[in-house]
């Protein structure tokens, strides 16, 4: 039979037939990624990466000074100027076309490196199951998967690295230097795109050299060196050709290069554990507890098999092991793992953002979890165990696609169950989540399609929003994109992980296991904030006038227009705590205070001949505020004052420290001024540690909000004192206003950790009506005496005690009403044959000078008999009367 020649169909049939699978798989991967392309936005390097790539091109144009000056000099653009050039050939200019081109080539690229690490694992494991099941582990990884439609930095470097890791596989198996000149350009490639391409040239040489020392005979040891020099020359010159920046004076520039990414210039501050760290101090397990707890957990399970068979297998014969081909590749994959980890603590490397740096990790990791299955699965030979065993690692699969799907498409924010994901935004305190805010694009989505019904506004970007707000905006279709420049101009939006500011009317949140790793607001309406501050006294009087009220530090300035001098200038807040362990970073508690730098129009706006900003105060207890302002061109200082942040708080105390409280209890609860007052004294900070609850009950339901009309109360967002109050002189005072609605009674108190109840009480809101009634009760005879004088008066029924203490009303009342025609009862209750009006003291009574009274109406058929008192939870009666109601 004659064999098909090649370039024939047939021929090509034949060369893809065994692959099938691995093809199927990828198709679908390809189908589902043309489904959501749009659903992703631009990171905030995005248009960066770009810029970068066509500043290249343009240098290799011979445009001079096109490259950058700073360290992003040594950030080589192979991948984003091939984007560039691609851009070209179709015509594509700035705007959606180029990002969605940019998605889609990104994601071809990574489904490209899937394909790879499967021909990869054939050439390892030999089945084509386990090499299906090794592609599908290295796609489905969450954060990567989402990172692949838009991050051309680390996903390009993360399907080069397994590329390398296959033409390595490669070369040692053929053992030409044709082979190995091939993969000294990929690995050449990969020191283009990160520096982290050493380990690979590490690992790779490492071999070389022990395959050097191993020859027998001159002829071993001239191919050995043949295949190193080729190797390390044609990886040198790609890597000289491919960084511009280097042609001037390679050695001098490599060792620059070297120096400054390893050490990268930039820092940040991001939380792991709940501590706020600088990226170049993290702790040495910030890299493997960030790749534990966001990778799926069953791929870490067979990754640790993987990994003790491969030592084991090394362990009975360590020199076969490191001299074939096949055998030394486990060793290089643990390396290519390991390497990394070192390095980044040996060298001190500045790592954040969890480990995208490292993304490159999951790729030999995968190969690993990979050949653990094929271990298990041995192991358990060929009965019902090993496809139970190949039915679990199938099922685990699709477990992580379900929880990819669950959250789409913000698998960037990825979290296994080795955290608590249920809590809520308990993650986000603890790890950072910042690289989701590239979701960015899902707000301004909503944005733009609510636009007429918002309104005209003055939203705000805060922090590095700008860019994600100005990127994401590009990448919207035409038609949400004009609606969103017709109503709100773009500096408009506060945008960031900050979120719980409570200066901002909150428009839409984007959540992922009940954290919020996106949020839009607008400003607060300043002309209102002005109108709530006039009439008062300021903080301290210079260029502008300071206040410090509801939890913001108010600048007004009057008269004022936007065209003076001070609108240019840069503002800055000093916020010294009562606890210096209140601060969250580090360098901060070192200086004792957090400072806040801001432009004017960040937090305010000039109008009606004011000028107005209000900036959002910090969540702990602040004791003293310095600010200040300087002009921005030649940076002379405009004016500066400091003052008492508690000296509010303290006029708050002196206005009511005379008046009787609304309830007493661990803090006595007052009622001034549109708020509820909390003091206690004497008081120590950490009486102030638990959160705090408030329950609001209006006098007309419809008058709640409406997802808490069912409930039956307001629930405020009052969590810690420390955020509406402050500690002093002994004291602790908070001040949280009320709703402008009819308030019937409160139920307040603080809860521990586990969510108990420490201490709570409740009260009335109106004591008049009750003062009345047991005024009019005390003159005639009760109907019934026990801890409670129980009154028949104009169709109710009055309870009265004095002398009271307020736990005498804090257990549940209960009524129970006999008619004398059962008929008069409700349908359901004719069998018990009773009427049945059990009771909250704080909602029909009141706490007021030592005495107690409550009033319950009647209901309006005739009466037979009445027994009443009070229950506690679990313990029974605490007293009851009976009597009869005379006609």
């Amino acid at each position: 039979m004659k064999r098909p020649s090649p370039g024939s169909p047939s021929f090509a049939l034949r060369a893809v037939a065994p692959h099938w699978g691995a093809l199927l798989a990828l198709a679908l991967f390809l189908g589902a990624g043309l489904a959501i392309l749009d659903d992703y936005g631009v990171w905030a390097n995005g248009a960066y990466q770009r810029w970068l790539g066509g500043a290249t091109l343009a240098h290799l144009a011979g445009e001079a000074n096109a490259l950058p000056t700073d360290h992003n000099r040594f950030y080589g653009a192979a991948f984003d100027g091939t984007l560039r050039i691609g851009e070209s050939i179709f015509g594509l200019k700035e705007g959606r076309g180029a990002w969605l081109s940019i998605h889609l080539l990104t994601h071809l690229f990574y489904l490209v490196g899937g394909l790879f690490a499967y021909l990869l694992a054939r050439r390892l494991f030999g089945g084509k199951a386990i090499a299906v099941f090794a592609m599908l582990l290295f796609l489905l990884h969450p954060r990567l998967y989402a990172h692949s439609f838009f991050n051309t930095k680390d996903i390009p470097f993360f399907t080069m690295f397994v590329i390398t890791l296959y033409l390595t596989h490669r070369a040692f198996a053929r053992d030409k230097v044709s082979a190995f000149m091939l993969l000294g350009f990929a690995v050449g490639v990969l020191l283009n795109l990160r520096i982290m391409g050493l380990v690979a040239f590490t690992a790779i040489f490492g071999f070389l050299a022990l395959d050097f020392v191993a020859a027998r005979g001159w002829m071993e040891r001239k191919r050995a060196l043949l295949a190193a020099g080729a190797f390390a020359l044609t990886g040198a010159l790609t890597v000289y050709a491919l960084l511009p920046h280097l042609w001037p004076d390679p050695l001098r520039r490599s060792v620059d290069w070297w120096a400054t990414l390893s050490s990268h210039p930039s820092v940040f501050e991001q939380a792991f554990r709940g501590v706020v760290y600088r990226s170049a101090d993290f702790p040495w397990e910030y890299v493997p507890v960030s790749f534990s707890i966001s990778s799926p957990p069953f791929a870490l399970f067979l990754g640790a098999i993987g990994v003790m068979a491969v030592l084991a297998r090394g362990a009975k014969a360590p020199w076969l092991t490191l001299r074939n081909a096949r055998l030394r590749f486990g060793p290089l994959l643990i390396m290519c793992f390991v390497l990394p980890n070192l390095a980044v603590v040996l060298f001190d490397v500045n790592i954040y953002d969890g480990w995208r740096h490292l993304f490159f990790l999951w790729a030999p990791f995968s190969l690993l979890a990979a050949f653990g299955l094929q271990e298990a699965l041995s192991a358990f030979g060929r009965g019902r165990l090993r496809r139970a065993a190949l039915v679990g690692a199938l099922a685990s699969l699709a477990l992580t696609v379900i929880s990819m799907a669950l959250i789409h498409p913000n698998q960037s924010a990825y979290f296994n169950f080795l955290v608590d994901r249920v809590a809520p935004e308990h993650l986000r305190r603890q790890y950072d989540m910042g690289e989701s805010v590239q979701t960015a694009r899902l707000a301004l989505k909503w944005f733009s399609e609510n636009a007429v019904a918002l309104g005209d506004g003055e939203p705000l970007i805060t922090g590095t929003a700008e860019n994600l707000v100005r990127g994401n905006a590009t990448i919207l279709p035409k038609a949400e994109r004009d609606r969103l420049s017709a109503n709100l101009s773009l500096d408009g939006f506060t945008l960031g992980v900050g979120f719980g500011e409570p200066w901002g009317l909150e428009t839409y949140k984007v959540k992922v296991y009940d954290n919020t790793i996106l949020a839009m607001q607008m400003k607060p309406d300043l002309g209102d904030v002005y109108e709530k501050v006039a009439s008062k006294e300021p903080m301290v009087r210079s260029f502008f006038n300071v206040y410090y009220e509801d939890e913001a530090v108010i600048y007004v300035k009057e008269p004022c227009n936007e065209t003076e001098a001070m609108l240019d200038g840069n503002f800055i807040i000093d916020f010294i705590p009562h606890r210096n362990e209140d601060l969250r970073s580090a360098d901060h508690r070192a200086a004792g205070f957090e400072r806040l730098m801001f432009k004017f129009t960040r937090y305010g706006a000039a109008f009606d001949g004011k000028c107005v900003a209000a900036v959002p105060a910090p969540y702990y207890s602040v004791a003293a505020i310095r600010t200040s302002q300087s002009a921005r061109k030649v940076g002379t200082l405009i004016w500066e004052a400091e003052f008492r942040a508690d000296a509010a708080y303290q006029d708050i105390y002196a206005k009511i420290r005379q008046e009787e409280p609304a309830a007493r209890s661990v803090f006595d609860i007052h009622l001034a001024d549109g708020a509820l007052v909390y003091v206690k004294e004497p008081c120590a900070p950490s009486d102030a540690d638990l959160d705090f609850f408030l329950h609001l009950f209006p006098e007309r339901i419809g008058d709640l909000p409406e997802d808490r009309k069912q409930h039956g109360f307001d629930n405020p967002g009052f969590h810690s004192l420390l955020r509406r109050g402050a500690v002093f002189d002994g004291k602790c005072v908070a001040s949280v206003p009320l709703p402008d609605y009819a308030i019937a009674a409160a139920r307040t108190g603080q809860r521990t950790e586990d969510g108990a109840v420490s201490w709570e009480t409740a009260f009335s809101f109106n004591p008049e009506p009750y003062a009345a009634a047991y005024a009019e009760a005390r003159r005639v005879e009760p109907a019934a005496r026990s801890v409670f004088d129980v009154h028949l008066a104009d169709g109710a029924l009055v309870y009265a005690k004095s002398p009271c203490d307020q736990r005498d009303t804090e257990a549940r009342f209960f009524l129970h009403i006999t008619p004398e025609r059962a008929g008069d009862l409700p349908e359901a209750r004719r069998d018990a044959r009773f009427d049945n009006l059990d009771f909250d003291f704080f909602l029909h009574g009141s706490y007021f000078n030592g005495n107690c009274a409550a009033k319950m109406p009647l209901p309006d058929y005739s009466i037979a008999g009445i027994r009443t008192g009070q229950f506690a939870s679990g313990a029974g009666e605490i007293w009851d009367v009976e009597f009869e109601v005379e006609r």
